[in-house]
């Protein structure tokens, strides 16, 4: 099987797998026990978060660990909501967010009544800050926006906009799945409050993530129990799933430039081995600005997405057609439907290939090689 579905999950790093392997043997304790394999287990606990901080430039006591992005994406907006509702009732966020966050903050208009926004793009799926300013309101107390999109590699504005709040009572949250490991990736940088982000996108392990958040603010905790994380999350730590997190951030940064140059020329290959041929395949991409090189979103007139799925997973290749968090569904792209309107027959048409710098350049010959004999058939 060929893998081309990266930005659902990363494989494992050889280096991440013999890391968490040696915690796991090694590092046993509780780091809540005051005895000696508590205390080395706690000790690693707080290398992890010193590794971490060092990638995003912050310090260590603002990261937060949770069970993966989607924790993390609901830790910034629950918390932070229920905490400030004094201070406004208004929460703005944008259409083509992932479900972690739509659905989040859906649950505290639909539970609590805040007041939320959802910004579309534009006609031509741009997306500048200006759309995010107005529907900024007095009473807005959050503000939250992905990086970089999941579904279709967009760069949102979120330097902008960070910008746009600094004199703003909003607090301000950045989804960070799909660039961290990847980009350099500064929340102070870019203004951001609280960011999230998920090990298994940048090759290490599933089941763990984190969450940068602003030490000014005031947040509630979602999970009760024991005093780990200084009272902020609760539960016996996930050490050597921690170990594999710092594990493969440190292997990201070290090779950071290389991996997204090499991305560039597998994304780049693609596009060219599919308009190659005297008979070039007819299609258009799903492409709205700037855009991470990792993910190409590309549609075929007229080609059904899910019987082309199919056909390429028979085939031997691992692709999508959009969140794998919605995979399963029948439901089209929010994503696309925000921009082309819920109507349009692009919905149907999409695939999503999506690279990481284990990928070369033969895997990306071979499927294009595939695809064109499908379509052509």
């Amino acid at each position: 099987m060929i893998y081309l579905d990266n930005a659902a999950t990363t494989p494992l790093l050889p280096e991440v797998v013999t890391s968490m392997s040696d915690s796991l043997t090694l590092t046993f304790g509780n780091p809540s026990s005051i005895h000696g394999l508590g205390r080395q287990a706690s000790h690693v606990v707080r290398q992890v978060r010193e590794t971490v901080a060092r990638a995003l430039a912050v310090n260590s006591r603002n990261i937060l660990f949770t069970s993966g992005a989607s924790e993390a994406n609901n830790q910034a907006l629950i918390g932070y909501a229920l905490a400030n509702k004094a201070k406004g009732n208004h929460i703005i966020t944008t259409a083509i967010e992932h479900p972690s966050v739509l659905n989040t903050v859906q649950y505290l208009h639909d539970r609590y009544g805040f007041d939320v926004t959802f910004v579309k793009p534009k006609a031509d799926g741009s997306f500048p800050a200006s759309l995010i300013e107005e529907n900024l309101r007095a009473d807005t107390i959050l503000v939250s926006m992905m990086w970089a999109n999941n579904e279709t590699g967009q760069l949102l504005p979120v330097t902008e906009v960070g910008k746009l709040l600094v004199n703003h009572q909003a607090a301000y949250h950045v989804d960070a799945t799909q660039v961290l490991g990847k980009i350099p990736v500064h929340p102070e940088e870019v203004g951001a409050d609280f960011l999230s982000a998920s090990a298994h996108k940048f090759h290490g392990p599933k089941g763990v993530g984190l969450l940068y958040f602003n030490e000014k603010l005031r947040f509630d905790a979602l999970i009760h129990g024991g005093e780990q994380e200084e009272k902020r999350r609760a539960g016996t730590e996930n050490i050597h799933s921690l170990v594999g997190m710092a594990t493969a951030l440190e292997f990201a940064i070290e090779h950071m430039d290389e991996n997204y140059k090499k991305v560039e020329l597998l994304h780049k290959t693609l596009l060219e081995e599919l308009d190659s041929d005297a008979a070039p395949l007819t299609f258009y991409k799903n492409q709205f600005g700037k855009s991470m090189p990792h993910v190409l979103n590309i549609a075929f007139p007229h080609e059904n997405h899910d019987l082309l799925l199919t056909k390429l997973d028979l085939a031997g290749f691992a692709i999508s057609t959009g969140s794998a968090c919605t995979a399963g569904t029948i439901e089209p792209s929010h994503v696309l439907e925000a921009i082309y309107g819920s109507g349009s027959e692009k919905l149907k048409e999409n695939i999503r290939i999506s690279f990481s710098e284990l990928n070369t350049i033969d895997e990306i010959k071979k499927f294009a090689e595939h695809l064109k004999l499908i379509l052509k058939k």
